[in-house]
């Protein structure tokens, strides 16, 4: 019994160390580096994501900022769920393997700790963890974004909903599992806790919409208070 639950503590802990180990690696970074562009974490947000890196005007540098962000979620949690099913492992596995890329976009050992919100990782993450549960979390993004033009609204709203999603839509959809369940909240409460900012300026309306004009002191205001 003892042996069994070393051997699967050992396991979750690998499966933890290198999702984590490759949510850290910091494609805002790494594009803008390649691309010839400024360190994003230098201007607008300072931070290191898509959204920030497309505040330079490259679209492609974010696009790829984006991807990168994105498939590093997918690639950690199919990896995961290929040794889960190979091995007959706890699917909880995955939930873990999903929160710990995601902690490693957000709290990167490669960027001091300092890293972006996770909204493309966690997104990564959910689509190869239940897909339809992934398409739904998208689907919110989108909709919120359309009728808002609020990036950081949508965001919120996404995380928000995707644990409902999750626990709605277990045993009808997919199978139910508490270990995952937990993941998820802890996903969407740090999300929540890394937009506490835009949620202050959204209830104070001063949060800016995407595509909005915005005079030169405006911007550089709004950089300083993010």
């Amino acid at each position: 019994m003892v042996s069994s639950l070393f051997a699967i503590a050992i396991i979750a802990v690998i499966v933890a160390g290198a999702s984590y180990v490759l949510g850290s690696i910091p494609f805002a970074v790494i594009v803008s580096k390649l691309m010839g562009l400024d360190d994003p974490r230098s201007f607008g947000s300072k931070n290191p994501g898509a959204t920030n890196v497309l505040r330079s005007g490259n679209k492609k540098a974010a696009a790829l900022t984006l991807l990168g962000d994105t498939l590093k979620g997918v690639v950690a949690v199919s990896l995961t769920k290929v040794a889960v099913t190979h091995w007959g492992l706890d699917p909880a596995l995955s939930g873990l393997s999903a929160l710990s890329v995601f902690l490693g976009h957000v709290y990167p050992f490669t960027l001091h700790f300092k890293g972006g919100k996770g909204v493309a990782t966690a997104l990564g993450a959910l689509l190869a963890l239940q897909p339809i549960l992934g398409v739904a979390t998208a689907l919110t993004w989108a909709i919120v974004f359309y009728l808002g033009r609020y990036s950081s609204l949508s965001a919120i709203v996404a995380a928000v909903f995707t644990p409902i999603y999750y626990i709605f839509g277990a045993n009808a959809i997919w199978p139910l599992n508490p270990g995952t369940a937990l993941c998820l909240v802890l996903i969407s409460i740090i999300l929540l806790l890394r937009h506490r900012a835009n949620i202050s300026r959204l209830l104070q309306g001063k949060e800016s919409k995407v595509g909005a004009k915005k005079n030169k002191a405006a911007v550089r205001l709004q950089a300083l208070n993010r």
